[in-house]
């Protein structure tokens, strides 16, 4: 193992052009840790450290603002804003034929086209978030009394740090290696573990060390399954047809489609965390408007959504739907059946072209399920834990481990593939 990474960083120093990328990807996520570091002005910072204690919504949140958040920086809506975005205008093609006609038919063109109009309805969802935080932590404490003018100038600020880290992400996606979205949000979490465990090692105590053994204990069982589930996959054998040019014959090979068993990745967990965060921020917003009606509405709201079982099972149902919507999305079954059709490629047993495509998506769905149930399984295990134990780090601690393993699973690939693309 260690000849294998020591002669993969020997290929990447060697490779200009990718270390370059990686060098690049560096330097992008240090830009964003210096934002995050960058407060807004008016900070009550005690009061803030006691509003965030113990805070399991605003602890989630956090996650998404890569660590932004806690310190209420320029970067403090994070990539939220435009994950909102995305989730809407992928549920829009399934209500708008000609936005999925844009996303799946016009190719490279048409997917540009879409990714914009994402990016202009970021600007919109950010200011209604931001100026929905900053009343909210204005009623707490945690920002000083501020005149209008400096509110105006507070929402502006954080709603520009929200576009120019998705302008970030987006300069990853072209110039560096990964998703560019996906390595800000594992930048946040993994930049957070050194103050986390500066926190356990403060409040450490002998009659805690059999719970903190047995979370470690689920931690590796959810790395090794995430790693498991993420590399798995079902080949489809697929022959092409045998062609006769001449004196000559082509074709007669046999290969194998690879259908993954988790095709969605992480984003159904930065799905169902995105949806779920956003009526308890309303209702936390609604919560200060003084009409009896709403604020009783708004709290019986809020303690539903704090019962950690119904958490949980939305959380589960979420994740569980959106795995089969984002499969559903990035990998289309009539695309295959044509492109192999065309290609004069065939699965053995099964007829060319719509029976090819049902073939196809039946596999896909009923790999999805295991995916699907797994998911939703490791999503909603640190919660219930959190509902065992008492201790609110457990669960915002699991999702963001969860993130990281797939994150970084995602990387290598990535890496790897680019190491192999330069070998051949």
């Amino acid at each position: 193992m260690i000849n294998n990474f020591s002669h993969k960083l020997r290929l990447i120093i060697q490779d200009r052009g990718l270390l370059n990328r990686l060098l690049f990807v560096v330097f992008a996520l240090m830009i964003f840790r210096l934002g995050a570091a960058v407060p807004i002005p008016g900070v009550n910072l005690q009061a803030l450290q006691n509003f965030f204690s113990g805070n399991q919504f605003f602890g989630m949140l956090n996650i998404f603002s890569g660590g932004g958040l806690s310190n209420l920086s320029i970067f403090m809506l994070g990539v939220g804003p435009f994950i909102t975005s995305s989730i809407i205008m992928q549920l829009l093609t399934m209500m708008f034929p000609s936005l999925k006609e844009m996303w799946h038919e016009e190719g490279e063109a048409g997917r540009r086209k879409f990714n914009q109009y994402s990016r202009l309805l970021t600007v919109p969802l950010a200011a209604l978030q931001g100026l929905a935080l900053l009343t909210l932590l204005g009623s707490q404490g945690v920002i000083i009394p501020l005149s209008v003018f400096d509110r105006v100038i507070n929402v502006v600020t954080v709603v520009a740090g929200s576009i120019l880290l998705m302008w970030i992400g987006e300069l990853i996606n072209q110039y560096g290696i990964g998703n560019g979205v996906s390595l800000i949000i594992f930048a946040g979490i993994v930049s957070r573990i050194p103050s986390s465990v500066g926190q356990i090692a403060a409040n450490f105590s002998v009659a805690q060390v059999p719970l903190y053994l047995a979370f470690l204990a689920v931690a590796v069982v959810i790395i090794a399954g995430v790693v498991v589930v993420t590399e798995s996959e079902r080949p489809i054998p697929v022959t092409y047809a045998k062609q006769v040019r001449g004196n000559k014959v082509y074709g007669g090979a046999s290969t194998y489609l690879p259908i993954r068993v988790n095709q969605a990745g992480v984003m159904p967990i930065i799905f169902a965390l995105s949806i779920l965060l956003f009526p308890q921020m309303i209702f936390n917003f609604l919560t200060k408007i003084n009409n009896g009606i709403v604020q009783s509405v708004s709290s019986y709201g809020l303690a539903l959504l704090n019962n950690a079982w119904f958490y949980a099972i939305v959380y589960f149902i979420f994740v569980f739907l959106f795995t089969y919507f984002y499969s559903a999305i990035t990998f289309d079954p009539e695309s295959v059946a044509t492109n192999l059709q065309k290609s004069g490629a065939f699965i053995p047993g099964i007829r060319p072209g719509r029976p090819t495509a049902e073939y196809v998506a039946k596999v896909l769905y009923r790999l999805t399920f295991i995916g699907a149930l797994f998911l939703g399984f490791v999503a909603m295990l640190p919660l219930l834990m959190k509902a065992v134990t008492g201790i609110a780090a457990l669960a915002i601690g699991g999702t963001a481990l969860l993130i990281v393993v797939s994150v970084a699973l995602d990387f290598m690939k990535q890496v790897d593939a680019q190491l192999a693309m330069r070998e051949y």
